[in-house]
């Protein structure tokens, strides 16, 4: 019996686990962590052409290297373009006699909404069911990070990372839920700072049993 009064169809516990200046990154490396970026000239020329249009003085002291700083700042948020899933999960995929549900809860994420460009970020929250094979810890964060760092909707990006998840490790069933706040939201048009939204997807057992995936729900909620 878990702390909430759930438990595994069997009656066992679920592994529970909480997540706690070069040229531009190349493509199809295996990892995130240690890139640098650089700027990029059409970049900066069309930042400095907004900044004028907007009525600002792009040579003014505070905004000189304002295109720089944003240039840069789009090839570290946009990273996920440049990693291979593939490349970055390939030496942590293990062989198990493990079969019950592996969870982990409360990843943090930022992204860029596809439509304004605006940050939004929150938490994944991803559990499987393995079928002979588990994935190293570390590699959900990361890979939560690799279709986070995009132009995103969060639709997409529960899916996508859902998707990769169950077609590398093959396992019984997939779950996986963000929870997101969206600036172009709290900052633009209906400006509700306290409204969030929540995208599933439900592969496998978590999609077919109830039981499993109300189990699962029941590991994430907050309340």
């Amino acid at each position: 019996m878990t702390s909430n009064g759930h438990t595994n169809g069997n009656g066992t516990l679920p592994l529970a686990l909480s997540a706690e200046d070069n040229d531009l990154v190349l493509p199809g490396q295996g990892k995130l962590e240690g890139m640098t970026f650089a700027s990029n000239d059409q970049i900066e020329a069309a930042v400095s052409t907004i900044l004028t249009n907007i009525g600002e003085d792009p040579a003014r002291e505070g905004l000189q290297r304002t295109p720089y700083r944003v240039a840069k700042m789009y090839a570290e948020l946009t990273a996920g373009y440049h990693v291979d899933p593939v490349a970055l999960i390939n030496d942590a995929i293990f062989s198990v006699d493990y079969d019950e549900m592996v969870l982990v809860k409360d990843i943090d994420f930022y992204s860029l909404c596809e439509h304004h460009m605006l940050p939004f970020m929150g938490r994944v929250h991803v559990a499987y069911i393995p079928n002979g094979k588990v994935i190293g810890l570390s590699k959900i964060p990361r890979i939560v990070e690799t279709y986070a760092r995009r132009l995103q909707v969060q639709e997409r990006m529960t899916v996508e990372i859902a998707n990769f998840i169950n077609d590398a490790l093959h396992p019984q069933g997939v779950a996986v839920v963000a929870e997101g706040v969206h600036m172009c939201s709290v900052m633009r048009g209906v400006k509700k700072a306290n409204a969030k939204m929540v995208t599933s997807a439900m592969r496998g057992v978590f999609r077919k049993d109830a039981r499993t995936r109300a189990e699962f729900m029941s590991h994430i909620d907050h309340d």
